[in-house]
């Protein structure tokens, strides 16, 4: 019996050596090589159309960012991620936009040149109000249409309204012009009949203009019935191209 204690005791001893020491060892933490992710730095566009105009005249500005968290414009303050605005500067700017975000900062600016018309007075030309510049007047007649008309009809078809709509949104805009529309017929008829029929033409014109926005004040009107022919052919298609309701400057107006 003493025997057997005497092996047993040394056996629970080298179990007990054992444990502690395998209690002892710590099992190394696991290494952490991920990084935090690398956050995008915010971008900004902007762009004005047009870039050029004449001073009283609108513009379009629009702008785009991403990754930002506020976004400012010059001049106008706090704005939306992107959008459009229309302004009206007074004079020569710059329009910058500057987005902020947690990468950083991102920015862009666009120019915006404003050209003052030509008066009398810079002429060295006594006058009671400016006169138009020779950009304002080619701009005047490269942007109005002219409205057409069936044979022996004044009223507006789809055509004629569709023309005269574009015409007043450019009115609209720019308010410095005052026009006097014509009326216009073919030869067909007397003198005194197609005088009449080109003043209706005249007046529809004008109805359509002031109804979409364009002030009563800038208008004036006339018929040349069909003394002054835009085609002297004595043909459908010539006939066509003088029933109209032409634009012109109104003169009388600076």
């Amino acid at each position: 019996m003493k025997s057997h204690v005497r092996i047993l005791i040394p056996a629970i001893l080298i179990i007990t050596l054992l444990s502690i020491a395998g209690c002892g060892k710590k099992t190394p933490p696991a290494s952490n090589n991920s990084t935090a992710p690398e956050v995008a730095a915010p971008t900004a566009h902007i762009s004005a159309n047009p870039t050029t105009i004449l001073a009283g005249d609108s513009v379009e500005l629009s702008w785009n960012t991403s990754n930002a968290n506020s976004v400012q414009i010059d001049g106008i303050g706090d704005v939306p991620s992107s959008g459009k605005r229309t302004v009206s500067p007074t004079e020569s700017t710059t329009y910058r936009v500057v987005a902020k975000g947690d990468g950083g900062t991102g920015e862009d600016s666009v120019r915006v040149t404003v050209n003052r018309p030509q008066s009398n007075s810079d002429n060295g030309v006594g006058s009671e109000g400016p006169e138009l510049s020779a950009a304002e007047e080619q701009l005047f007649r490269t942007s109005m249409e002219d409205a057409f008309f069936g044979y022996d009809a004044y009223k507006l078809d789809e055509a004629a309204q569709a023309v005269l709509a574009k015409d007043a949104a450019f009115l609209v805009k720019h308010p410095r012009y005052h026009i006097v529309i014509g009326g216009y017929c073919d030869e067909r008829g007397s003198n005194e009949y197609n005088l009449a029929l080109g003043q209706n033409r005249s007046e529809a014109a004008k109805r359509a203009l002031v109804a979409a926005g364009v002030s009563d004040n800038r208008i004036r009107v006339v018929s040349y019935g069909k003394e002054k022919p835009f085609c002297t052919e004595s043909s459908e298609e010539c006939w066509a191209k003088n029933r109209r309701a032409g634009f012109a400057l109104d003169n009388k107006q600076h």
